[in-house]
């Protein structure tokens, strides 16, 4: 074997098993832009190669799955001949390196997931994660990517409608930008990717190529170092007015029969979408090169196959259809070339100046791709605390105050007033509750939406921790009166080349298997993003679950607010005062100790079924679901959210601080009127449900606590970020 540096491999990210596979599929050695084609398609990003052995061990089917993971999105029937189609995605290591385009073009590429699929996108979300505040590019990121989710989410008309900003020193080096999008169509207008047939035209729709994004999925593949910044070219640059554009012309094209198969253009562009798309549809694809709309001049082969330009799009329409496609695409001004055909070869085959530039199996493009059982170590459990092992505060009061007013539980408002929330006229109130809920236009139903995640229970048990992130984004669906129907996932990890690094993916994912199952909650769609870490320091690891469900009738749908003065205050769920992991424990003791709270599913789902069942008789006029900052936190952002105190105490044995923040899974605080009747409805579904207090006064009164004024609550609550964000450090 040749000297591996001399080869041309080592810049794109092969191994020397893969180059060598690569010279058995060929029985030759590759040209350049081969080499490069089958770098993008064997890389972690596109391939999963280091994690498609555990996703398939995940739940995925379901009586209201439509469509599962493997096309652009999932899709769910949501009734009345209406189906919803949704995933969420990563822009994590573009964003570091430009927030605002890595920010804008991870929105632009998820909504392209959504709508190549035939539906109209009608809610974006988002999960952040940040570097420690006061690192010196935490600020600047901030700023970048916030602003450039809502340019993007905003010149779309698409509602950004929720999400979480979170920080930790752990992120400092590798943020995380997981972007969501959420669309409707008909159930009988659903779009696929597989290139069924021959002899049909292969058709390039959008936007022209440029040198942008070229080898960003390669990039996305790799960790970073300190010389990171000069990968700012493998960065895409976005347009939203010329994806407004598409998302128009497509639809318009989607209403006819025009469309065989369609594809957007997302990692490895050009190439990721016709290897696919002829993948699926078991054919072989012929691209003229020359006929791709181009926006730059001189460019080769490499360059058009491997671009990441954004707002493209490739179908493969009915023969005869071209002329009436292209009258559709001129009216919205966007390209519209036929750069291809489809045949029975089962080969890629690119032309270029009339010579044969690449011609490649397709077959082993995609199957043969390296799938790797990488070694794994599990991660040592933790002992576990007991309510007395974390200290109190000297001011139970001061620390709920200190707690409500801290990075990751102060008020988000300031980011999301820069979204358009209230576009397109069916978002159900402000961001800031447990979901968000959409209305679906025209009716009393609406979709309520969650992304959750608590890294740090992952990083303590990887297990527990994915089950966690499962079970609270179905809470919060809950929490609005919603029934869950599935989950998207967005898998955040570091080097999974190191075994305590996969380990922690491999207990993620079964963590999260166990609760999608239980929970019925399928897996319809998602990704993967490794190798976040710098200089050998990974992120912690982060699940991120976005969950999705539907209530029939918004009328029943409660809010997260204290609305009635003499409402009875309960807890659902047995509370322990579980203080391991907690953000009191983080922020008030100075620890991260212990093992993170239990997720008993089978509780989970009996208090959730409940709650819900209690909100649709309508018994319940207030729901919160209790997390970070357990009860107290819980109830003081009701309070601020209805402007209303409440006095409040508990009857067990446990310390005041750990009842007031220990963070027990599958609990939900609850309002009502009639307390006697709440009782028994809980009593006769056998769950746990404990009165803790009256709704009333213009106070929060804790049990050992001085009372805390609700403006006061407010006050703290929604300073620190436009204080930090106002600073002048960069």
């Amino acid at each position: 074997m040749s000297d591996r540096a001399a080869r041309p491999e080592d810049l794109m990210g092969l191994s020397d098993d893969e180059y060598d596979t690569i010279l058995e599929i060929l029985g030759r050695t590759p040209n350049f832009t081969e080499l490069g084609i089958f770098s993008v398609m064997w890389s972690e990003h596109c391939s999963y190669k280091s994690s498609k052995f555990w996703l398939k061990t995940l739940p995925t089917e379901g009586p209201q799955v439509i469509q599962g993971p493997g096309e652009n999105a999932g899709v769910i029937d949501i009734g009345d001949g209406l189906a919803a189609i949704f995933k969420i995605e990563s822009h994590n290591h573009p964003s570091f390196i430009e927030p605002y385009q890595g920010a804008a073009t991870g929105v632009g590429g998820i909504m392209r997931d959504v709508f190549t699929m035939g539906a109209r996108p009608i809610a974006n979300m988002n999960a952040l994660r940040f570097g420690s505040p006061d690192h010196p590019k935490t600020r600047h990121l901030v700023d970048g990517v916030i602003a450039g989710i809502g340019g993007y989410g905003n010149c779309m008309g698409v509602p950004t409608v929720g999400g979480e900003v979170n920080f930790d020193p752990a992120y400092n080096g590798n943020i995380l930008v997981n972007a969501m999008t959420v669309g409707i169509a008909s159930t009988d207008k659903i779009f696929y990717s597989a290139a069924a047939g021959v002899g049909l035209p292969v058709v390039y729709v959008g936007a022209k190529t440029g040198r942008d994004g070229i080898h960003g999925a390669t990039m996305a593949s790799a960790e970073f170092d300190d010389d990171s910044d000069e990968k700012r070219p493998t960065v895409q640059v976005g347009d939203p007015f010329t994806e407004k554009l598409l998302l128009e012309a497509c639809l318009e094209l989607m209403a006819t029969d025009a469309i065989i198969a369609i594809q957007d253009m997302g990692a490895a562009g050009l190439t990721s979408s016709s290897v696919e798309m002829a993948s699926k549809g078991e054919v072989g694809i012929t691209l003229t090169l020359d006929h791709v709309p181009q926006r730059e001049t001189d460019m080769t082969p490499y360059e058009m196959m491997l671009s990441e330009s954004q707002e493209r799009m490739l179908m493969v329409l009915k023969p005869g259809r071209e002329e009436m496609a292209r009258a559709i695409f001129d009216k919205w001004e966007l390209d519209l070339a036929v750069i291809g055909e489809t045949n029975d070869s089962q080969r890629l085959l690119l032309m270029w100046q009339d010579e044969v530039v690449a011609d490649i199996p397709v077959p082993p493009l995609v199957d043969a791709a390296p799938e790797y059982e990488r070694p794994w170590t599990a991660t040592p459990p933790r002992a576990v605390l007991g309510p007395d092992d974390v200290t109190a505060p000297d001011d139970l009061a001061e620390a709920l105050l200190q707690l409500v007013a801290s990075p990751d539980l102060c008020s988000r408002r300031w980011v999301w007033e820069q979204y358009d929330h209230m576009v397109m006229g069916d978002t159900v109130g402000r961001p800031g509750g447990d979901a968000a809920l959409v209305r679906i236009h025209g009716t009393n139903k609406a979709l309520a939406i969650s992304t959750d995640c608590t890294p740090r229970y992952v990083v303590a048990n990887p297990v527990e921790g994915g089950m966690q992130a499962v079970a609270e984004s179905w809470r919060n669906v809950t929490a609005v009166g919603a029934t869950p129907l599935a989950v998207t996932n967005n898998l955040n990890f570091g080097n999974p080349e190191r075994p305590e690094i996969m380990g922690q993916l491999v207990g993620a994912v079964k963590g999260m298997g166990a609760a999608c199952e239980a929970l019925d909650a399928p897996v319809v769609s998602g990704n993967v993003s490794l190798y976040n870490e710098t200089n050998g320091e990974a992120i912690l690891p982060t699940p991120v679950i976005g969950c999705v469900g539907i209530i029939d009738d918004l009328t029943k749908a409660p809010g997260g607010a204290f609305i009635d003065e003499g409402d009875a205050v309960f807890v659902v769920g047995e509370t322990a005062g579980w203080l391991g992991c907690s953000i009191y424990q983080r922020d008030q003791a100075g620890g991260t100790a212990g093992a993170p709270p239990p997720v008993d599913l089978d509780t989970e789902r009996g208090n959730g079924e409940f709650v819900r069942t209690a909100i649709h008789a309508g018994q319940i006029n207030a729901c919160h679901d209790v997390s970070d900052g357990g009860i107290a936190v819980a109830l003081a952002e009701m309070a601020i959210a209805g402007d209303l105190g409440a006095d409040i105490s508990h009857e067990n044995d446990l310390p005041a601080h750990a009842w007031a923040f220990g963070e027990d899974q599958a609990r939900y605080i609850v309002t009502c009127a009639d307390a006697t009747a709440l009782t028994a409805a809980a009593k006769d579904a056998g769950v746990h449900m404990e009165r803790i207090g009256t709704v009333g006064g213009v106070a929060l009164t804790l049990p050992e606590a001085k009372p805390i004024s609700v403006a006061g609550l407010r006050d703290a609550h929604s300073r620190w970020l436009p204080t930090y964000m106002a600073s002048r450090e960069s």
